[in-house]
């Protein structure tokens, strides 16, 4: 079987990811399927850095302000979306170019994952309700680390209450963790080819700085405004657990100062960036680049040479 040649550009936040899947798309005829667990939500568009219609370029992207905050969203959805995207994308002659910060979802879609179905129990899932009711966000999280840590590692990300409560419930139902349910097997050898291109700086400071100055850009465009919207509309939940809106609301409560929720934002995106460093870099196929250390030029030309000599 001829294997469907696609592109992933990934990396941690605030690294150019959107920008250079843009211009290679831009080069390369190609459409562009968005990696962010996050920029799925409609009107979640400051706080998950939504490109702007001026920096998309025309380039259609897809999986992208498309679901309403309220709905649940996983990554075996992501992949049942994406799949038919990108033989859909071929079929117009077109190269499909994964861009996203999203490392499991990347994965599992390149790697051909399928996804185990497990039941559901309404009566544990209520019990384990009025548990984190009781505890905590953080005390749940650390239950799920005690028998699956890379489950909490990823679930600490987005603090998603409904996702954390099903990791749970899947190992007290099936015996299995989350992990091991998600990775177990895979329904056949992966039918794309794909070349990735990674974004990373060798001075972790850089790529700090640049969070921060994204931070900063955020607040200025009206970031507290929407997280304010956000916190009087239904979607709360969501907003809880969204970086940019959560570690505003102590603030909106009159908790904290602006400053001190500001610094919390950038703490938090910053630990984020190094969480997605740290998945990203198990990978050995992903071809990386320093942007403190090239151009955007630079960068650009000799991805460009990566991706023609793949194809």
């Amino acid at each position: 079987m001829c294997k469907i040649p696609v592109v992933a550009v990934v990396g941690p936040t605030a690294s150019g990811k959107t920008a250079l899947s843009v211009e290679l798309a831009l080069r390369l005829n190609g459409e562009i399927i968005s990696a962010d667990s996050m920029q799925i939500y409609k009107h979640m568009d400051i706080a998950t850095a939504k490109p702007l219609d001026s920096e998309k370029k025309g380039i259609p992207h897809h999986l992208m302000d498309f679901l309403d905050p309220s709905e649940d969203f996983s990554v075996a959805r992501f992949c049942a979306l994406s799949k038919p995207l990108i033989t859909e994308i071929r079929d117009r002659g077109k190269l499909p170019i994964i861009a996203g910060g999203t490392g499991l979802y990347v994965d599992s879609l390149l790697g051909n994952v399928s996804f185990a179905q497990t039941d559901s129990d309404p009566a544990l899932r209520e019990s384990l309700q009025k548990e984190l009711d009781a505890v905590g966000i953080d005390a749940m999280l650390d239950q799920i680390r005690s028998f699956d840590p890379d489950s909490a590692d990823r679930l600490s990300v987005g603090r998603n209450p409904k996702r954390i409560l099903r990791c749970i419930e899947v190992y007290r139902l099936s015996g299995m963790t989350q992990t091991q349910l998600n990775l177990s097997q895979t329904a056949a050898p992966s039918p794309y080819k794909a070349i990735k291109i990674g974004l990373t700086a060798s001075d972790r400071e850089f790529l700090y700085e640049r969070i921060n100055r994204r931070v900063d850009l955020m607040l200025s465009s009206g970031l507290l405004d929407e997280a304010r919207a956000f916190y009087d509309s239904p979607y709360g939940t969501t907003a809880n657990a969204a970086i940019g809106y959560k570690e505003l609301l102590p603030y909106l409560r009159g908790d904290l100062s602006l400053d001190e929720c500001v610094e919390n934002l950038k703490r938090a995106t910053r630990r984020y960036a190094k969480r997605q460093l740290t998945w990203f870099r198990r990978d050995p196929s992903i071809h990386w680049f320093e942007i403190d250390r090239m151009s955007f030029d630079e960068i650009f030309s000799s991805a460009l040479t990566i991706i023609k000599q793949g194809l």
